[in-house]
């Protein structure tokens, strides 16, 4: 990555690299081409046989990947081979599929396709890249997030997410790949009517915007995971954060890299009175203290996103608070037993959930962030 870190950063991301080859290499060698999610009890449960559309089954292949990309051991290709072949079965069953299938095959078939120039990976990514199209709404100017079966309770037909800014770089891929600025257009327009609807003027943004499905009128924006209506759901604060750097990254806009910065500075402003340990909402009462590793590591990940396009001037701000994320997450919950599955405890999936457990994503960015700091990493996004 762009921008120089110090030798005390240097020497702790060098461990820190260490103790993961030792724990994901021990990982690889226990379930290998298995897609696992959240570990319970220490062991990864199979979603390949539980739950084959679950919106997590990509990053295992994604953390396979960075380790081939970073060590070139045969193993970690395989397994990343062998998820990505499992991920077959939904495509082909398609009913359960939603905005998520850029988490699913940008760490999968995407990766496999930039690493090895596997066309049957390019066959699988462009796939998805049209069925993610396929959930944009003209009249609102955004991509469709759930399935009625995700919640009975909504209808769903109107409903945009923050975490589809991290989905929609598979469009901005595929545009790329096939010359075909439709994918492009579309990213754009959601990423935009994001700007317009879902991240407020202090760098806070909303979890769920509704819109009329048929009118595209704006018209609610419920709590979502976060506590409640207008508070700040951490995690979706992080997906704003990189997603927005990123959609920079892809287009050259500034107005991204500007939205980018104001939710990294509401970020910072707010992890540093928890000793940079995010809570699960930065606007929820006091009690119970419930916090959430993964927006941390997730926004870690962005901070250093934005630094790699912005001056030299301004780096420091940036690379110096996603350092302090990233160590302090790491000596205070990180499990590096190579016996047990996963590394970062204490995520959170949603506010009301308050329920503290390890998360397979966390892994994946405390990896990615890692990486970028030494200068191992590649372009997963």
């Amino acid at each position: 990555m762009n921008g120089v870190i110090s030798g005390d950063t240097s020497d702790w991301a060098k461990k820190t690299w260490d103790k993961l080859q030792i724990k994901i290499g021990a990982e690889c060698d226990r379930i290998g081409g298995m897609i696992p999610a959240d570990a319970e009890n220490g062991r990864y449960p199979d979603m390949g046989s539980r739950d084959i559309f679950w919106w997590t089954n990509g990053f295992w292949a994604g953390m396979m990947w960075q380790m081939y990309h970073a060590t070139k051991q045969d193993r970690y290709r395989t397994a990343a081979e062998e998820n990505e072949k499992k991920l077959d079965a939904a495509l082909q069953e398609f009913w359960g599929l939603h905005h998520d299938v850029g988490f699913m095959w940008l760490h999968s078939a995407v990766a496999d396709y930039r690493l090895t120039g596997n066309t049957k990976s390019l066959q699988r990514g462009l796939h998805a890249a049209n069925i993610l199209a396929g959930r944009y709404n003209p009249k609102g100017h955004f991509i469709r997030a759930w399935n009625p079966e995700c919640d009975p309770s909504l209808d769903t037909r109107g409903i945009a997410i923050i975490d589809c800014m991290m989905n929609i770089p598979l469009l901005y891929w595929a545009s790329e790949m096939t010359g075909d600025s439709r994918f492009k257009t579309i990213a754009m327009e959601h990423a935009d009517t994001v700007l317009a609807h879902t991240i407020r003027p202090d760098g806070s943004c909303n979890h769920i915007v509704v819109f009329d499905p048929d009118t595209g009128e704006y018209l609610d924006n419920p709590g979502g995971q976060g506590y409640e209506s207008g508070s700040s759901w951490s995690r979706g604060q992080s997906w704003a954060i990189y997603g927005m750097a990123l959609s920079y990254a892809y287009t050259g806009e500034k107005r991204y890299l500007e939205a980018a910065k104001r939710t990294a500075h509401y970020f910072i402003a707010n992890v540093s009175m928890n000793g940079y340990v995010p809570l699960v909402d930065f606007r929820a009462p006091e009690e119970p203290v419930l916090i959430d590793t993964s927006a941390g590591v997730i926004a870690a990940c962005g901070l250093l996103e934005i630094a790699s396009h912005v001056g030299e001037l301004e780096q420091k701000l940036y690379m110096e608070n996603a350092v302090r994320i990233l160590r302090t997450l790491e000596e205070k919950y990180c499990d590096w037993d190579p016996e047990n599955d996963a590394v970062l405890g204490y995520g959170t999936g949603a506010y009301h959930g308050r329920r503290h457990y390890p998360i397979i994503y966390g892994d994946f960015f405390l990896l990615e962030g890692v990486l970028r700091l030494l200068g191992k990493e590649f372009l997963i996004w």
